[in-house]
């Protein structure tokens, strides 16, 4: 047994226990042993707002991943099985483009000479261009459309498994749809939706392309902050233990959510 699972512990010592364990070496080994990196880390305020600014965001993103993902995964779950496959596929098809296209076309669409401003400046909406990009508006609005397959797909698995024999019982009974979702299909797809936020969210905590282009280096989310300790300061110490932070607060909350559903559902794998 041993034997066969030989290689696969092998590929997990070289691609993950290495290459982490080394990063929390160097957060904590400069000429010795020191916890300075930490200190740092939870004292600086500019430590504490880039990580506030990361939660801020990543929970706007998740919420609104949430209002927007729910109904979407509803409409591919209720309609028949070939439109169902083209809701999703619809859901799907920006995985097919890179991250750094989509995120150059949100800086085109949001910028002050972009298309939206131009169409609410020609509607005489507006007088002057909006603001939308170089802050945490544009950030928000392309990482939603990133993430936003990663909250569908989630609830819709869930929701496939909903039978709709209760749908129907409940209807029977006399209880209007409005009525049977609220108290009978919106609990039950509760899973789907604690698997999806958890996605979004984890997924949001690290995010670095889309803030780097859409904030306008205004925007300073945690992988930004290793990026510039790396680049500008030249400081691996630093960044390893602001990295090794934000791995302590994703598996943080991993645990806390197993508590509630498996973390096989989060991932996907059931």
């Amino acid at each position: 047994m041993l034997a066969l699972v030989s290689p696969a512990l092998l590929v997990i010592l070289a691609l993950i226990v290495l290459p982490v364990g080394w990063l929390a070496w160097q957060s904590i080994y400069h000429d010795g042993f020191t916890l300075e990196n930490y200190r740092r880390v939870f004292t600086e305020d500019i430590y504490w707002r880039s990580f506030a600014l990361t939660f801020e965001i990543s929970l706007a993103v998740t919420l609104i991943a949430l209002l927007l993902g729910y109904p979407v995964a509803y409409l591919a779950n209720a309609l028949p099985k070939g439109w169902s496959i083209l809701v999703l596929a619809l859901v799907v098809l920006p995985f097919w483009t890179s991250v750094l296209v989509r995120a150059y076309a949100w800086l085109v669409l949001l910028q002050r000479s972009g298309v939206i401003n131009q169409l609410l400046r020609h509607l005489e909406l507006i007088s002057e261009p909006l603001a939308l990009v170089h802050n945490s508006f544009g950030t928000v609005v392309a990482t939603v459309h990133i993430l936003l397959p990663f909250m569908v797909l989630p609830l819709y698995a869930t929701m496939q498994k909903i039978p709709n024999d209760l749908m129907q019982a409940g209807a029977s009974l006399g209880a209007s749809p409005s009525l049977t979702f609220f108290r009978v299909f919106l609990p039950l797809s509760l899973p789907g939706v604690l698997a999806g936020c958890t996605m979004v969210f984890v997924l949001c905590l690290g995010f670095y392309i889309t803030p780097e282009l859409l904030g306008g280096g205004r925007t300073v989310m945690v992988s930004m902050l290793v990026s510039r300790n790396v680049e500008l300061y030249n400081q691996f110490g630093a960044a390893s233990a602001v990295a090794v932070v934000l791995l302590a607060g994703v598996l943080a909350i991993f645990f806390v959510v197993s508590r509630f559903i498996s973390l096989d559902r989060v991932l996907g794998q059931k």
